[in-house]
């Protein structure tokens, strides 16, 4: 399985969907659903309300392995079943979409013009139960403000340390140094981000790889040289807060590069949509991305 599954990362065509969003991230993603804060009077209820809007993407015909290639949970979607089926195995067996899971646990306080991650606490116990959970990989990110050379180097630094755990562990990591879209200093960010990642590359244990996670570049196809690296999987881009239609255009341009959309996959969906409303609207969405993931 895991052999299939490495093959249709690294060579299928299609993209990532990233469901993770996280318990500081879950009220706005289900404002923007159609959900008020009104809906709900605890963390309990707002994870059940956030389990039900992710359930009904992946069970959504819109939703399939014809153009996605994997999916990004939150460790609570990881943990819950969708028809009485393991998420993960949910995915995997009925939609030939690829199990990740988000790891960190949010970002430090900006320093030197970047947010770490926070340092986990708990990732060999998260590591061993996305395993028996029958998880491919792991997500993890960090926020790139300045084109602070020193700043980045401690993320690169921190995200392959934690790389060569989760490798350890059998998993596949993907590196997410996101950078701020709106920085004034993007371009020169994404210099030092680049030559930093080869810089690290080599360290990749032998007959092992990484993925990488970026923000959509300023220039086009700036990051050729990772994605043909052989320690790399596949390389991804985030939307950044770009709409999906920025978004689509921006990665068109950068062949090669495959989408891992989160709010510009699900934008236009909406709680008070019907069943039919709904996958039709998150259909065109899919064709969209795959579109501009696929040049």
């Amino acid at each position: 399985m895991r052999d299939e599954q490495r093959a249709r990362i690294g060579d299928g065509a299609g993209f990532l969907a990233a469901l993770d969003q996280s318990g500081g991230s879950t009220p706005k993603a289900l404002e923007l659903y159609g959900v008020p804060k009104s809906a709900y009077t605890d963390e309990r209820e707002m994870f059940d309300l956030m389990q039900a809007f992710r359930a009904r993407i992946i069970t959504s015909p819109a939703f399939t392995g014809e153009r996605i290639l994997g999916a990004i949970l939150f460790e609570q979607t990881m943990d819950r079943d969708i028809d009485g089926v393991p998420t993960p195995d949910y995915l995997w067996q009925r939609k030939s979409i690829v199990p990740f899971v988000k790891v960190d646990e949010g970002l430090a306080d900006e320093s030197d013009g970047v947010r770490l991650m926070k340092p986990f606490t708990r990732l060999g116990p998260l590591l061993s139960r996305a395993g028996d959970r029958n998880i491919f990989g792991t997500k993890m990110r960090s926020f790139i403000s300045r084109a602070s050379a020193g700043g980045i180097s401690a993320i690169l630094d921190q995200q392959f340390d934690y790389a060569g755990e989760i490798l350890d562990a059998g998993l596949v990591p993907i590196l997410e140094p996101e950078i701020d879209i709106h920085s004034p200093e993007k371009a020169y960010a994404e210099e030092l981000l680049r030559q930093g990642i080869l810089d690290r590359l080599p360290t990749v244990p032998y007959d092992n790889q990484v993925m990488l996670k970026v923000s959509i570049p300023t220039v086009d196809d700036f990051y050729t040289e990772l994605i043909d690296h052989p320690k790399v999987l596949r390389v991804v881009a985030l939307s950044g807060g770009y709409s999906q239609q920025q978004a689509d255009t921006r990665l068109a341009r950068d062949h090669g590069l495959s989408a891992s959309f989160s709010r510009a996959l699900v934008q236009d969906l909406r709680a008070q949509q019907t069943d039919a409303e709904f996958n039709r609207t998150l259909a065109a969405a899919t064709a969209a991305i795959y579109a501009a993931s696929t040049t």
